[in-house]
């Protein structure tokens, strides 16, 4: 089966709260599946790469064999190509375990402007609002959460999305709302 898969990821803050979201249709243009998953402390390079592999993770799950994957992150397109070198430690090892899942496919990958990638766009901006994962036939393997009436994302309706936290994520937990204070030029005279 081939199918069109739309991916984004963003942060609030970069680093702050975050999420990922992918957007998988078939070859008629009909939602197979889609996710926005809240990070809750993340950069935008983390979340887009966390949103390639939660999409390959699906498309493995849907039976999925030809993968049409485009991005609005030109960074994640290039490197992903072997373009761009991978000089950050931690996205050399999310690319390492994204080109291990994506060993079994047929992929092609390219990259598009913003405005036309508003599908993930908006799922990933629903997941950082509520800030809790929302979907469409998400990942099985994950608990999902009760439904959510009326909740409508791209046409389709959406449901919230337990998960369990990463590990990565959990070093990277944000401290406690602490507002920075910006010291007076004049402090000290």
């Amino acid at each position: 089966m081939r199918v069109t898969i739309n991916i984004d990821g963003g942060s609030r803050g970069n680093p702050g709260p975050g999420a990922s979201a992918y957007v998988i249709k078939d070859a008629n243009g009909k939602i197979l599946a889609q996710e926005g998953h809240f990070i809750a402390h993340c950069t935008n390079n983390q979340a887009e790469y966390t949103a390639l592999k939660l999409a390959l993770i699906k498309a493995a799950e849907l039976g999925a064999k030809e993968l049409d994957i485009i991005s609005d992150s030109l960074l994640l397109v290039k490197q992903y190509l072997g373009e761009y070198k991978i000089k950050h430690p931690d996205l050399a090892a999310r690319m390492a375990e994204i080109r291990a899942l994506a060993a079994p496919f047929h992929i092609s990958i390219r990259h598009v402007l913003r405005h036309l990638n508003k599908e993930p766009d908006a799922l990933a901006n629903k997941a950082m609002d509520l800030r809790q994962s929302v979907g469409f036939n998400p990942i099985k393997n994950l608990n999902p959460a009760p439904k959510t009436p009326d909740n409508i994302v791209n046409g389709v309706p959406v449901e919230p999305v337990k998960r369990e936290p990463a590990p990565a994520a959990a070093k990277n937990k944000p401290t406690k709302n602490k507002k920075a204070v910006q010291p007076s030029l004049f402090d000290g005279f």
